[in-house]
């Protein structure tokens, strides 16, 4: 007995052991993620650590290890067969080096990234209880999120919105815009694992669109478990019931993942009309999958997505005896497919390939209801019915080199769009618009405190002369805990299919495309500094950004005829904005985290005319947040408070020139809880949104739009205050 005893113990000697430990006060990491993969067949191997931070060592040979979990940033390095070590897990207190791709050569730190960019992990998206990116930004400092009932919600960065922002699902551009809007409510944030946002021009790498910054979403992919499997149901009491469900399977180089759900909102109006509501009814059906295949030279992943949403616009009861009315239904149908090529070469450089499709689809129909005889009969009319729809084809290659020991690296690039759009609203029932371009970037770091970043992007348009967009970044590092960034970029962008041939015309909307559009050019410059301090439990950091933004010939709506009240797209000469963005952060670990911020954005904009005000008119925000998280009892509260100041709106009248009107200020506030049980598998959250009832907002001078109720006195922006409650289950499988 004692010899076996001494045979086994001197196995599991043999076999060796990893202790995962906190860095900061060196507590057993519980349950940490733990990837082996071997250096010569590629294999891997998933596993997980005990209640005391151990996991035994079974590699059987030299294995790359990587060592992950929510709140710390990853640890990489190599083990041997039978090694024993101690790893000590470093605590992300304050997000400072959340690893990030967008926009990268390959994927690196965010602290180490030559642009500024912000990273809203899983971790935040559950704290706010967000359910679509609408929830999600709109309590950020330098962004503005408006509604409306139909259109949905609208995004605002620097001052600049609509067409200027680029939207990226896993790097490819999203399509289907309204009024050159995405609607934020039709982005659920089910299946995403964080979202990567930079403020700022993005016209070399990523081309149109991309002159107020770029917003990647980036989506859930399991690295870390054999089998993975997610449960959550969210209700809101204003009328919001959501469900979706995933599972995830990896095997040796192969992963699979399915993921799916409903989403439905019931509607709500500020007085029970009946049937009118502010804000419409919609329910949502979604569905993604991926096909995952990797080795330490090759890494492919085939991805699709399907999202079905539904809104039904409801109208009054008609006069007489009011027993008809017209009611309205609006479909919307996304889904794209992808392939993601990614070839690692000798001497750290990579080759990255992507190909997509996207189809938008918007179905409008009508019916005639009768109430006396209960029948509802589909209108045929024009107006009645209609479809527009929408594809992209998109093809993007780059050949890139990143070494860390170089002080030069590069990154050179294609990019091939075709977008068609077809239906009655465009003219001619069919348009289509081609962008093709070649890009390339140098980073060049002559010493090691400073990187420079110029790059050039050539240009074919379809319908413009595209000039050659350029741009130059800069970050000095002159101390560790110092940086300092600046970039100019120079911006073009093309008119849409929408803005140059849409012709939608009904009982309640008369907009036409203008195909005499001039393309928009800009000058853009942002200027960051940022100061983060960790010690041993305290960390805390500052971070000022200016920025001012000219853009030629912007693209607005305006009114064109009173009589008959057309509207349709104009270009405004000259549109500026100025101003500065500040945040304070302040940690201690592991419980409590606070943030407090203020921006300021003047806008001006004018036709070329004598004597033209150009003047401009500035609004400020306040942000503040606040959580506490109570390790052993695995409870988190959070408090989330935006003051949104006095916001100008530029408008067209009906002599092309350019209006201001004004929205009021407002106060919202958001209150959450979060419980974990049974090891943080299940986790409740629950509490209580737009806690000062905000619900429509004051406005003055506006001009009545070609589709909504601008003229009014107000806009409807909230629905008020509602509570909430959240159930998630998560179960793992780590063998």
């Amino acid at each position: 007995m004692i010899v076996l005893a001494a045979g086994n113990a001197c196995g599991q000697a043999h076999k060796g052991i990893i202790h995962v430990i906190d860095q900061k006060n060196h507590e057993p990491v519980a349950f940490a993620h733990i990837c082996f993969e071997g250096l010569k067949s590629g294999l891997s191997k998933y596993s997980m650590t005990s209640i005391e931070g151990k996991v035994p060592n079974e590699v059987k040979e030299v294995s790359k290890i990587a060592i992950s979990y929510m709140g710390y940033s990853t640890w990489i390095d190599t083990i041997r067969p039978g090694e024993s070590i101690v790893v000590e897990l470093k605590p992300t207190v304050l997000n400072m080096d959340e690893v990030v791709v967008t926009a990268q050569y390959t994927p690196e730190r965010a602290d180490k990234s030559i642009y500024r960019i912000e990273v809203i992990n899983s971790r935040q998206i559950e704290l706010k209880a967000a359910s679509n990116l609408a929830d999600l930004l709109k309590d950020h400092t330098s962004m503005r999120v408006s509604q409306n009932g139909v259109l949905g919600t609208s995004l605002k960065i620097q001052g600049l919105s609509g067409e200027n922002i680029k939207f990226l699902m896993d790097g490819v551009p999203m399509i289907g815009r309204m009024e050159g809007n995405f609607d934020l409510n039709q982005i659920n944030l089910y299946n995403v694992d964080h979202v990567e946002v930079i403020e700022g021009p993005m016209s070399v790498i990523y081309g149109s669109n991309a002159i107020a910054g770029v917003i990647n979403i980036i989506s859930k992919e399991n690295k870390a478990s054999v089998l993975s499997t997610s449960l959550n149901t969210n209700y809101e009491s204003v009328g919001v019931y959501d469900i979706d469900a995933s599972a995830t399977i990896s095997h040796k180089q192969h992963g699979f993942s399915v993921s799916g759900g409903r989403h439905f909102f019931g509607g709500y109006s500020y007085k029970d009309t009946s049937r009118i509501e502010d804000f419409k009814p919609r329910r949502q059906y979604f569905f993604d999958t991926y096909y995952r295949y990797g080795t330490q030279k090759l890494r492919l992943k085939l991805s699709g997505g399907y999202f079905n949403e539904l809104l039904i616009d409801k109208g009054p009861l008609r006069p007489l005896y009011f027993e008809t009315a017209q009611d309205n239904e609006f479909k919307t149908i996304r889904y794209n497919g992808r392939l993601d090529a990614v070839i690692n070469l000798p001497h750290s450089r990579f080759i990255n390939l992507l190909g997509s499709y996207s189809y938008y689809g918007r179905t409008k129909q009508s019916y005639f209801k009768d109430f006396t005889i209960l029948s509802s009969v589909p209108l045929n009319t024009p107006d009645g019915q209609d479809t527009t729809a929408i594809g992209s084809v998109i093809a993007r290659g780059t050949f890139s080199q990143n070494d860390a020991e170089k002080k030069f690296n590069f990154q050179a690039g294609f990019e091939m769009t075709n977008e068609d759009g077809t239906g009655k609203r465009f003219l001619d029932t069919h348009q289509s618009i081609g962008d093709y371009a070649a890009f390339v970037s140098v980073k060049w770091d002559p010493v090691k405190i400073l990187s420079i970043q110029p790059g050039v992007r050539g240009i074919y348009n379809t319908k413009y002369n595209a000039p050659l967009v350029y741009a130059l970044s800069l970050k000095l590092t002159p101390a560790k805990d110092l940086s300092l960034r600046a970039s100019y970029a120079r911006g073009f962008r093309a008119p849409d299919l929408k803005e140059l041939y849409l012709f939608f015309v009904d009982v309640n909307h008369n907009i036409q495309g203008n195909p005499d559009l001039k393309s928009e050019w800009s000058n853009n410059f942002n200027l960051n500094l940022n100061y983060s301090k960790e010690t041993n439990k305290l960390a805390w950091s500052a971070d000022l950004t200016g920025f001012y933004n000219l853009v030629d010939d912007v693209i607005l709506m305006g009114q064109q005829n009173s009589v008959t009240n057309l509207y349709t797209y104009f270009n405004v000469d000259k549109y500026k904005t100025l101003g500065y963005q500040g945040t304070v952060s302040f940690g201690y670990y592991p419980s409590l985290q606070m943030t407090a911020g203020i921006s300021q954005t003047g806008l001006t904009g004018s036709m070329a005319a004598e004597g033209a005000n150009n003047n401009f008119i500035f609004e400020t925000d306040f942000t503040g947040t606040a959580s506490y998280h109570f390790l052993k009892q695995e409870l988190t509260f959070a408090l989330f408070y935006k003051y949104t100041g006095k916001s100008p709106v530029f408008q067209l009248d009906n002599s092309n020139n350019v209006k201001i009107g004004t929205i009021s200020p407002y106060n919202t506030m958001d209150f959450t809880v979060t419980k974990g049980f049974w090891i943080d598998r299940i986790r409740l959250s629950a509490g209580v949104k737009n806690i000062f009832d905000v619900k429509n907002i004051t406005t003055t001078g506006m001009v009545s739009g070609g589709h909504g109720d601008g003229g009014s006195g107000y806009q409807s922006t909230y629905w008020g205050r509602t509570l909430f409650v959240k159930l998630s289950f998560t179960f793992n499988k780590y063998k």
